[in-house]
């Protein structure tokens, strides 16, 4: 068997392979956000795949490289906000406690730096209000936190030292993204509001989606 090298030209970089998943999260992203768009405008039975993937300005078979249906297409938005949350999380100090933690990334998370993250955040307003109304979409909103948590475990078992029960640390888990996932819920109910003409809570103060969460974490796992 020959042991010649591969000719440069025949290999990947590492550098190379980044981008390219960084360009297939950008289109995955971008997908994501025209759905999201036209689920709100018009409803999720109105909107068809070749509406999404028009706006999107990507052809049917780009759209189905990605996402198996058109309910599909807005879990990569959906789930910005656990891998924001998650990554604060990770970066919290070393012997800070759990409680404290939690609150403390969650307030950070759920609280917009700009224009542009609250407008994310009304987005996704939109995209469970829908969700209300279709089970296809509530399944991949379900999906969505299913997945957050198991993600989180290995965060908070890092946070919580070796030597923590694994029950614990699930129970943990799921109490944290219970939290968020009811705040956000609640956030986006427009129930909540007796007067139909009053405007929704706002994205930042009381009622927001960070006043809620701190609301619900503080009810489960106080400070």
């Amino acid at each position: 068997m020959s042991t010649k090298p591969q000719p440069p030209a025949a290999r990947t970089s590492p550098s190379a392979a980044s981008l390219t998943e960084r360009r297939k999260a950008a289109t995955q992203l971008e997908i994501a956000h025209a759905a999201a768009e036209l689920f709100t405008e018009l409803g999720p039975d109105a909107t068809t795949t070749e509406a999404i993937a028009a706006r999107a300005g990507v052809g049917l078979r780009t759209f189905y490289r990605y996402f198996r249906n058109k309910q599909d297409a807005v879990g990569p938005l959906l789930a910005v906000g656990g891998e924001q949350w998650r990554a604060r999380l990770a970066a919290t100090d070393p012997g800070t406690p759990l409680p404290a933690a939690l609150h403390s990334a969650v307030a950070d998370a759920l609280t917009p730096a700009d224009e542009a993250a609250a407008d994310g955040l009304r987005q996704a307003r939109g995209l469970l209000r829908a969700a209300a109304e279709d089970p296809a979409l509530r399944a991949v909103w379900y999906r969505v936190n299913q997945e957050s948590e198991e993600q989180l475990r290995p965060v908070l078992a890092a946070l919580m030292g070796p030597d923590t029960d694994p029950l614990r640390v699930r129970l943990a888990a799921a109490t944290a993204t219970a939290a968020i996932r009811i705040a956000l819920e609640t956030w986006a109910d427009p129930e909540r509001t007796p007067d139909a003409s009053a405007p929704d809570a706002d994205v930042r103060g009381p009622g927001s989606p960070a006043d809620l969460a701190g609301q619900c974490l503080r009810a489960l796992m106080p400070e």
